[in-house]
């Protein structure tokens, strides 16, 4: 096999650790790092592997991309936002994960199908301080615009009620820490709203902990393409100067993460373990949020479907406000490393 390797017209510059982060979800990624298999594959390298979760000091390149040993496998919102605004970083994978996308209501609101939300107030995360870190914001609206547009409504025929952000810095656990990320929950449980959008298995614990239920499913009811949202395609990214400088190492760390979404397919009891620790949700809210064979789907490509779902949510975040100027998807992407991902497989296959 033969791997191409960009030119650069500079020595390339000494890599000394290699960075990955991810959000608290199931990827790829973070199930390769929690075998053991992304430390194995830089270890005669003398790379360590770590992430950008256990170095706090580095956490907001998660959000700006600008760290050039890192790669990101995460939720869309930051990484279009990163890339709106100049940052220097590649697209070189997707991956699609069903992840328990809801409208959750209180068990006596009546709300069981999208046409129900018509009239309603619906409650909408506040702006946080970057556009990045907007996430909540990001996912509800399109998570409504999606629900809504099941019925053939729209933003007009709702309120949105603006709820102000929970800090999340005052949780006592990170599992709760991340059920604070949706700030409607109490404005729902005190009749101040009557839906909010949630997803994933920190989410489903939340509603659990609240007596709150789902009001609609959307991951039941509605095709992918009323469920494009922050995680729906999620990317991975790295910066384009280790693409340059360091193209094998990134083959090989995603020749790791095509391995790792082998072996979830394969292993689901296995994956559910590690699910707990990557969401931090209990064993009821991972079974809950991921369900029938979401583990069969964790390996990244570069459809044109991804593509094309990806471009309706860059233009959605565009034109609410979310990114700093429009740019073009196609010349964001760099298929090179997949593909020789999947070749580099293929030969290790066959030697051993």
């Amino acid at each position: 096999m033969t791997i191409a390797v960009a030119s650069p017209t500079a020595r390339p510059s000494t890599l000394e650790q290699i960075w990955f982060t991810r959000c608290p979800v199931p990827t790829a990624s973070g199930i390769a790092y929690k075998l053991g298999w992304l430390a194995e594959e830089f270890a005669a390298d003398g790379l360590p592997v770590s992430t950008l979760q256990d170095a706090r000091q580095l956490g907001h390149h998660h959000y700006d991309h600008e760290l050039p040993g890192l790669f990101r496998e995460g939720g869309n919102i930051p990484a279009l936002v990163a890339r709106a605004a100049g940052a220097p970083s590649r697209l070189i994978g997707l991956t699609w994960i069903e992840e328990w996308q809801t409208i959750l209501v209180r068990p006596d609101s009546g709300i069981r199908s999208a046409a129900d939300l018509k009239g309603k107030r619906l409650a909408l995360p506040a702006w946080s301080d970057s556009r990045g870190g907007s996430i909540a914001r990001g996912m509800s609206l399109h998570g409504y615009k999606g629900a809504l547009a099941l019925a053939g409504l729209g933003f007009d025929d709702v309120t949105l009620v603006e709820v102000a952000l929970l800090d999340q810095a005052v949780a006592r656990t990170p599992e709760e820490g991340l059920q604070r990320l949706w700030s409607g929950l109490d404005h729902l449980v005190r009749g101040e709203v009557d839906a909010v959008y949630v997803k994933g298995a920190s989410a489903a614990d939340a509603a659990r902990r609240l007596g709150l239920v789902v009001g609609i499913d959307l991951d039941r009811v509605a095709g992918p393409r009323y469920r494009i949202n922050n995680g729906t395609p999620r990317p991975i990214t790295v910066h384009q100067s280790l693409l340059d400088e360091h193209f094998d190492l990134v083959v090989r760390f995603l020749a790791q993460t095509l391995r790792a979404a082998e072996w979830a397919s394969d292993n689901r009891d296995a994956l559910h373990s590690i699910l707990q620790l990557e969401t931090r949700a209990g064993s009821e809210g991972v079974a809950e949020a991921y369900r029938d064979d979401f583990h069969t789907t964790l390996a990244p490509d570069l459809s044109e479907q991804r593509l094309e779902y990806l471009g309706i949510q860059k233009d959605f975040l565009n034109l609410h406000g979310f990114l700093e100027r429009d740019f073009d998807i196609a010349g964001w992407v760099d298929p090179r490393p997949l593909q020789a991902a999947h070749e580099l497989l293929a030969v290790r296959r066959r030697n051993f």
